[in-house]
């Protein structure tokens, strides 16, 4: 299985993990509401029997002798005693609140007030106060859904690998068989292209130049193929090239492909301007362009080819006279076929898409319907 498709499972079982944690949220955001009233209350009930556990021992120490009186201290409580005009008297406390604060509610606080009896302690009002966290309800809560979230992710990688090894038994086949077909077809297209090279030398005639273009045009198919086949898989690394000398080989020969639809071919290339790209990347591109400039070309009509430096930039353009292109965003996606009539697998466009991507190539294309198109490539200066 490729990288590519590992990315995609994985993404696949992250966005339904992610999906199920978000829909399992709305009734864990109900329950850590209850959760959390519940968990007050009992901590109200708590603090409120502490309290009376401290009067009642002050009501003790009223009814005794003894000059000294203990207060009960807790680690969880802190408590707070005031005379009958809200004036401080003891505090387990280093912080000092004024009897008016207890009557305000704060989020982290919960106290109880007591309005004590005569005592001993001169005391009118015992106030015990907790403060008080909803942490570990939140921890729990985020265990939870991390926990739920991992074992949805892998339950759910789990299920579409299962689901996938089919297609990916399926997916290996094809691959085998293409690459076993691919070279089979390899060698008799060799033996072929040869031939008609030397009949079309020693007698050149309009069938033999007819049978010669369209065994061009499957050798362009097959090297599409053979480059969409290949190109995740194989390294390759670029070199220094004459792109003006490399243009005018690939020219030349669809020159007889031109030919046999009456197309003359305006050349405007200029010499010596290199760029550094992969030989048979180059091809690809350069190649496509011009069968498409050729294919979708009326007869008797003119195709311009330029390269030039701009702004030390070199500057490739194929201008036809063609059909023009309705949509020129989608010619560049994968298996798009403008025309239906002309053939072809709808994949050379989206090579070219994808090798200018590598190399920083920037494509424009301007067409009109019934007038033509031009696909122009800037290719960037790399500084040496």
């Amino acid at each position: 299985m490729i990288k590519k498709d590992k990315r995609y499972i994985y993404t696949l079982a992250f966005f339904y993990s992610i999906v199920i944690v978000i829909v399992v949220s709305i009734p864990a955001f109900f329950y850590i509401s209850v959760e959390k009233k519940s968990y007050l209350q009992m901590q109200k009930q708590q603090l409120a029997h502490y309290a009376y556990s401290v009067e009642k021992t002050i009501y003790d120490f009223s009814r005794t002798n003894e000059h000294i009186f203990n207060f009960p201290r807790s680690l969880l409580y802190d408590s707070f005693l005031y005379d009958d005009q809200g004036k401080l008297l003891f505090s387990t406390d280093v912080k000092e609140y004024r009897l008016e604060d207890f009557n305000k509610q704060a989020e982290n606080i919960i106290s109880k007030k007591i309005i004590l009896n005569k005592n001993r302690l001169h005391a009118k009002y015992l106030v015990v106060i907790k403060h008080i966290s909803y942490q570990e309800i939140y921890t729990k809560a985020t265990i939870a859904a991390l926990f739920l979230g991992a074992v949805v992710f892998f339950l759910t990688l789990f299920f579409i690998q299962i689901s996938f090894r089919p297609l990916e038994r399926v997916n290996r086949y094809l691959n085998t068989f293409f690459n076993d077909a691919m070279h089979e077809l390899k060698t008799p297209l060799g033996v072929m292209q040869l031939n008609l090279e030397f009949l079309r030398q020693e007698s050149p005639s309009k069938p033999l130049r007819r049978l010669f273009s369209s065994m061009q045009n499957m050798i362009l198919i097959y090297d599409d193929i053979e480059y969409h086949l290949k190109h995740e898989h194989v390294e390759y690394r670029s070199e220094d090239i004459d792109v003006s000398h490399f243009l005018l080989e690939r020219v030349e020969v669809f020159e007889d492909l031109a030919k046999a639809k009456n197309i003359i071919f305006t050349k405007k290339i200029g010499v010596n301007l290199h760029f550094r790209i992969n030989r048979i990347e180059l091809q690809r591109i350069i190649d496509n362009t011009l069968s498409n400039a050729v294919k979708y070309s009326k007869k008797n009509r003119h195709v311009i080819i330029s390269l030039e430096k701009q702004n030390e930039n070199l500057h490739m353009s194929v201008q036809d006279e063609g059909i023009g292109i309705q949509d020129t965003k989608q010619i560049f996606e994968r298996y798009h076929r403008e025309d239906t009539i002309q053939g072809g697998f709808g994949i050379g466009l989206s090579i070219v898409k994808h090798i200018c991507d590598k190399y920083g190539i920037i494509i424009n294309v301007v067409s009109s319907p019934k007038k033509g198109s031009t696909f122009s490539y800037t290719f960037p200066h790399k500084p040496s």
